[in-house]
């Protein structure tokens, strides 16, 4: 079992760990900061180190309580102690993303009620799906003006980790139009921006809305009937 290092602390740029398992060129460990990817977020990058070699890190999964990270070159077994070092400007970048994107479905949920159908994102960019019947280049505006709002408003963000029953108990936990969270999972972590936007959450975030830096809106479509896409960047 990997104890996820980035579920506490997502600005934590490197470590150090134990090799746990090992099949072709990917490898567990017993703790990471790697994030493996999901909700819409890419794996983390970065290298590794062991006795002054060193390989890159090219892509992170998680499957059942391990996180498997796969590296381009070398010989790893278990036992083997690593040192871990993350492509920070990467994950600084989703991080400001991956927030922009909370700021964006948490005002669309207070101001217009719309629910997410889906979403993505890469460094500096996200789209974000929602329940909308029209979507207007007046309201794709006012939405820009509202995000921007929230970014200098300077909201910090809380992360905890609930029993499910206790998380549940939360009005709107989850946002998107189908409950993606397993039955199986029995924690749930929960991210906050104080004041604007709670919800079930595994990514990485940065401390407080400011780091997002300024958003525009660059694209905006209709992705059906009532599914609206809207297209967002990180301005630098």
């Amino acid at each position: 079992m990997t104890e996820l290092l980035y579920q506490t602390d997502a600005y934590l740029k490197e470590f150090e760990a134990e090799v746990q398992a090992v099949e072709g060129q990917e490898f567990s460990l017993d703790r990471t900061a790697f994030y493996p990817g999901g909700g819409g977020q890419p794996s983390d990058h970065g290298v590794l180190q062991r006795e002054g070699i060193e390989s890159q890190v090219l892509g992170v999964r998680k499957s059942g309580a391990d996180v498997w990270h796969r590296i381009d070159s070398g010989i790893l077994k278990p036992g083997d102690r690593i040192h871990a070092s993350l492509d920070w400007d990467r994950r600084y970048n989703l991080m400001r993303t991956h927030t922009a994107m909370h700021i964006l479905c948490g005002v669309v949920w207070r101001d217009y009620g719309a629910s997410v159908t889906g979403g993505n994102m890469e460094p500096g960019r996200g789209r974000m799906d929602f329940e909308f019947e029209r979507m207007q280049k007046e309201l794709v505006e006012e939405i820009e003006a509202k995000i921007n709002a929230e970014v200098q408003a300077a909201r910090d963000l809380r992360v905890a980790i609930l029993p499910r029953d206790e998380a549940f108990k939360i009005p709107d936990l989850i946002r998107t139009k189908i409950n993606l969270l397993p039955p199986a999972i029995e924690q749930v972590r929960v991210v906050e921006i104080v004041g604007l936007d709670l919800q079930a959450d595994g990514g990485t975030h940065v401390a407080n809305t400011r780091e997002v830096g300024p958003l525009k809106v660059v694209d905006y479509k209709s992705k059906g009937a009532i599914n609206k896409r809207l297209v967002i960047e990180l301005s630098s």
